[in-house]
């Protein structure tokens, strides 16, 4: 007889899920003839794409309802349990992967056939109860790679070159990153994939993290890294780790969130619900219910169209719908992500996914209210992306590529010499871009990201860092160094939440690429440590930048205006301030190949009496310039009405330089 349905009601989730005494399982394959549980398959041969001996067990055959729903209660099961489904169709029979499986058999090349493997979401141990995202205008946010981002053993020899590296590689950067000021991360895609390199946006199995990031083997294998996090949570007197505790591949990447947020990290996590794919097999989601293959037939999950190398989903199907957004809920409630960054929600919008965009947002809202939701849209009125149904798709911010292109361009024609004109009107548009009124926090704002400056990329899609940009013949040379400075130095002043990609942050110059075996491409973590005192010194430079962000809420709120630009003189200064409140800021940015010595330059400013020079990037070029200029501890502004302001200062304005005054000293150290 079918399987059991005790337990099993409409609300039952999908997928595997343990419950007391067993598990229940529940799969939705409206067309399938027939759907089996196959459990602790012996794997028969992991080279073959069925198994060349299975017996239909009806103990085994789940119960459809009328919408399309298999499911029942199975007794005995457990954590760590290996299953499939056995899915007859009307265009084949065999076995398939279950879309929800929480984590995958590490059985070597994920081409092949692998089973599911059971899990507890609730065993792992977390110790961030006190942890509170940030208000999404807080975020400063730093985007990496996990692959080839950083992997060092316990000699400090760099482990990239030789494999693929792993979360756990990652608990090493997190001093690293709470040093530096940013207060949320953002890794590529880590969704299973198939392949040992991608940047993760060919997602395979959306539930099941990327299996070649996750350590396996032995206990032996995980003790480096489980010393490691012990470490870490003893220094914040925390309970440690057991390996059984790690060694899941799902834990591993809970205990890297964990710990983030121990050290006051948040982690936004990167999906892709615009398609998947393309490296499917025949065990995969394509064609779940096995219907005939044809070129325009329809597969269950995905459209016939195509995005990106992989199928489009089928926004228009109750059942696509709620797999895509019970993933979001699952890194929401499992893994305690903060936010999560929504891959191409064009393409979504484009095929049909508007009102599926609105109840993502709002699912999401409800499960998670502080989780920050960032929308890759690039639709031709933007807003939308932000604005709140039924006039938008309700997502907290909105990417913008007007700062990033404009900023760009001025950088690049600084490199036509001192007389050359820059063009900062650009600038100062772009600066005002917002797509809420109150909520300038709504733009997410960038100058390099994992697309631009990919080496994969041709054409205009892959543009130099900006080190190089700055001069494309010399990306160490005082043009270079001191033009990103002010790049870096505007887009942490700007309105908007900003983003750092992986190595931005000490003037890396390279490009980068996915691939793990490109040694040439990696970013230079040598460099930082010693090698290279530019990326050192820019290093620092970043950090208390970072930081000066952090300690002034101006620079994190609503007030903006862009009183002073000089195209001639290459100059730009802007007033940020907190509406209702003040806590006044001022920033000047010169591209100017000269210094206006002797406080010989006047700008604006907001109102009279002492104003603190709180940072001077002149300052961080050969840490301690021993040649800086600057005003040595702030000006008196009172000088007359300037730039339509009631006050002014003569400022000396260092070349190449971004300045930044303040009414006070800011909120903490």
């Amino acid at each position: 007889m079918p399987a059991s349905q005790q337990h099993i009601d409409p609300s039952t989730p999908l997928g595997a899920n343990l419950i007391a005494g067993g598990a229940t399982f529940r799969t939705w394959a409206p067309n399938a003839l027939e759907v089996y549980v196959v459990l602790n398959d012996p794997g028969n041969d992991p080279g073959a794409d069925e198994p060349t001996v299975w017996t239909k067990n009806p103990d085994d055959l789940l119960v459809k309802d009328a919408l399309g729903y298999w499911a029942g209660y199975f007794s005995g099961v457990k954590d760590g349990d290996l299953y499939r489904f056995y899915v007859v169709g009307s265009g084949s029979a065999g076995l398939k992967r279950d879309p929800y499986a929480r984590e995958l058999e590490m059985r070597g090349d994920p081409w092949y056939p692998c089973n599911g493997i059971i899990r507890d979401p609730a065993d792992y141990p977390w110790h961030d109860a006190e942890y509170r995202t940030p208000p999404a205008a807080e975020l400063v946010v730093y985007q990496f790679h996990i692959g080839v981002y950083y992997a060092r053993d316990s000699a400090g020899k760099d482990l990239r070159p030789g494999r693929v590296r792993k979360a756990l590689d990652l608990v090493d950067r997190i001093e690293y990153w709470a040093d530096l000021g940013v207060n949320a991360i953002m890794p590529l895609p880590f969704q299973e994939y198939q392949g040992e390199n991608s940047l993760g946006y060919n997602g395979t199995d959306l539930f099941s993290p990327e299996m070649d990031y996750c350590v396996g083997g032995s206990a032996a294998d995980r003790k480096p890294y489980l010393d490691r996090i012990n470490h870490l949570f003893a220094a914040k007197g925390m309970a440690p780790l057991t390996d059984a505790q790690l060694a899941g591949q799902s834990n591993q990447f809970k205990v890297l969130i964990d710990l983030c947020h121990v050290y006051g990290i948040a982690v936004i996590a990167d999906v892709v619900y615009n398609h998947a794919g393309g490296g499917f097999n025949s065990q995969s989601m394509w064609f779940y219910d096995r219907q005939p293959y044809t070129t325009d037939n329809d597969s269950l999950y995905f459209t016939d169209q195509d995005h990106a190398g992989g199928r489009v989903f089928a926004f228009h199907k109750a059942g696509v719908r709620q797999f895509l957004i019970d993933n979001a809920k699952m890194w929401c409630e499992e893994y305690h992500v903060d936010g999560l960054r929504y891959d191409q929600v064009t393409v979504i919008d484009e095929h049909g996914g508007w009102f599926f965009a609105q109840d993502l947002t709002s699912t999401v809202r409800y499960v998670k209210p502080r989780a920050v939701q960032i929308a890759e849209y690039w639709g031709a009125e933007r807003w939308k992306g932000v604005a709140a149904p039924p006039y938008g798709m309700g997502f907290d911010l909105g990417y913008s590529d007007a700062l990033r292109d404009k900023l760009r361009s001025a950088i690049a024609e600084t490199t036509g010499g001192r007389a050359a004109r820059v063009n900062l009107d650009q600038v100062r548009d772009a600066l005002y871009l917002t797509y809420k009124d109150p909520g300038r926090w709504s733009v997410f704002q960038c100058i390099e990201n994992h697309d631009l400056v990919d080496y994969n990329h041709t054409g205009q899609d892959r543009q130099p860092r900006i080190a190089a940009l700055a001069d494309p013949g010399n990306s160490r040379s005082w043009y270079a160094r001191s033009r990103a400075k002010v790049a870096t130095g505007l887009l942490l002043t700007a309105p908007g939440v900003p983003m750092l990609f992986m190595g931005q942050e000490f003037l890396e110059d390279k490009y980068w690429t996915d691939y793990p075996k490109r040694p040439e491409l990696l970013i230079w973590w040598d460099g930082l440590e010693g090698r290279d005192k530019a990326m050192s010194d820019h290093h620092r430079f970043t950090r208390e930048l970072i930081w000066l962000r952090r300690k002034h809420p101006a620079l994190r709120a609503d007030g903006l205006h862009v009183f002073h630009v000089h195209n001639d003189q290459r100059v730009i200064a802007f007033q940020r301030w907190v509406p209702g409140i003040g806590r006044d800021v001022v920033v000047v940015a010169s591209l100017n190949e000269n210094t206006f010595y002797h406080r010989s330059y006047r700008i604006g400013f907001p109102g009279g009496g002492h104003w603190h020079e709180v940072f001077n990037s002149d300052v961080y070029d050969n840490y301690f310039n021993p040649n800086v200029q600057g005003n040595y501890g702030g000006v008196m502004a009172d000088g007359p009405a300037w730039d339509g302001l009631p006050a002014s200062a003569a400022i000396t304005l260092p070349a190449n330089s971004l300045i930044v005054f303040a009414r006070d000293l800011g909120d903490f150290a």
